[in-house]
């Protein structure tokens, strides 16, 4: 049964699953302050949803808890991390203040990660450079789902892409999305509901549109980001491919089909060409390209000049990336974290596993 937990009773639970399986305590804190900025963030996908399979990577030894995170490679600008197989959820902040703190000195800061893992939503690490007056960078490749545009292989993952601006009095900038039509996660909610999926997101084995959402498990494809060759998947197809260049050809990862997958009861693919999977992670001080007050009001009025704009027949306003985010999260902070039926399934699992008291709903009737 689907229930409502508050914030603080899914960070309680979720550090107490990170702990049970060996994370240091401070990571324990970090991968569960990742994992539920999803879940706050309306990105039901990529939050506590996720936490029974990043358990059963562990399971599988294809995660580490303890991780040696360390530097392979840089200059005074750019560096390449080992994630050491450990939580994306880890490696990816860590590897993103190593970008930050390049910048600090440098103007620009620039970082690939190789043998890492699933990482969470991109927005959370390019969020964190806004405190610093810089523009944040983040991206992922990620396993291979996606047909290329004219193709039934699959070959490329959602490989996300996300970019935070600051501005001045008014909330920032914030762009996260996946390079194909929809997410994989949104395709598995839809899976947990028994939903149709819209014509465009995905396509059978014979490379034929179809709806619905279990034909992926069938041989089938998730589509780039346009849908078909008419409108526009070529373009998806190339920023998907960009991401998987700069997050694995450039770091050492493995790119392409040989993304490992992130169910660990899928088999891994063999002739990987690298370690795990790769991220690029960027930091750019404002005040390296004009003076940061000065940016922040210009931000500010770019933004309100398109919220300001003309809305078309049946929209009441124009949303500027990341308003739907923000929005909901203050409504979560305020009234809790709807869970899907199957997601407090996997938590009761996940409860009795490690003999974790499960965390109170907010509406005890609903469990």
């Amino acid at each position: 049964m689907s229930a409502t937990f508050s914030y603080d009773a899914l960070v309680a639970f979720s550090r107490s699953v990170f702990t049970a399986i060996g994370c240091p305590e401070e990571d324990a804190v970090l991968a569960t302050e990742v994992l539920l900025s999803a879940d706050l963030r309306g990105i039901d996908s990529h939050g506590i949803a996720r936490l029974s399979g990043y358990v059963r990577l562990w399971d599988a030894q294809r995660v580490k808890a303890a991780p040696d995170v360390r530097i392979l490679h840089e200059t005074p600008s750019t560096a390449t991390v080992d994630g050491d197989s450990g939580l994306g959820l880890v490696v990816a902040p860590k590897a993103m203040q190593i970008a930050i703190d390049k910048a600090k000195q440098c103007g620009s800061g620039w970082v690939s990660v190789q043998h890492s893992n699933h990482f969470g939503i991109a927005g959370y690490h390019a969020l964190m450079a806004l405190e610093h007056d810089m523009i944040g960078i983040a991206m992922t490749n990620a396993s291979p789902l996606v047909a290329p545009t004219f193709s039934i292989e699959r070959l490329l993952g959602t490989n996300p892409i996300a970019v935070a601006v600051p501005a001045g009095a008014e909330p920032p900038f914030v762009a996260d999305l996946a390079t194909t039509t929809a997410a994989n996660g949104k395709l598995e909610i839809l899976q947990r509901k028994n939903g149709v999926a819209p014509l465009g997101w995905i396509q059978d084995k014979e490379g034929r549109p179809v709806t619905d959402p279990h034909s992926l498990k069938a041989g089938g494809a998730l589509l780039p980001l346009g849908g078909d060759r008419e409108h526009g998947s070529h373009k998806g197809y190339a920023l998907g491919a960009v991401v998987d260049i700069l997050s694995a050809v450039l770091s050492g990862a493995n790119y392409g089909p040989w993304v490992p997958p992130f169910p660990a009861y899928v088999p891994m693919p063999t002739g990987m060409p690298g370690k795990g999977i790769g991220h690029f992670f960027g930091a750019m001080r404002v005040d390296a390209f004009r003076p940061a007050d000065e940016f922040k009001q210009h931000m500010d009025q770019w933004i309100r000049r398109f919220r300001s704009a003309k809305t078309a027949e049946g929209y009441d306003k124009v949303l500027i990336p990341g308003d739907p985010e923000r929005e909901m999260e203050a409504v979560r902070r305020a009234d809790g974290i709807p869970l899907l039926g199957p997601v407090v399934d996997d938590l009761r699992f996940l409860s009795e596993k490690f003999s974790i008291p499960m965390p109170p709903a907010a509406d005890r009737s609903q469990i």
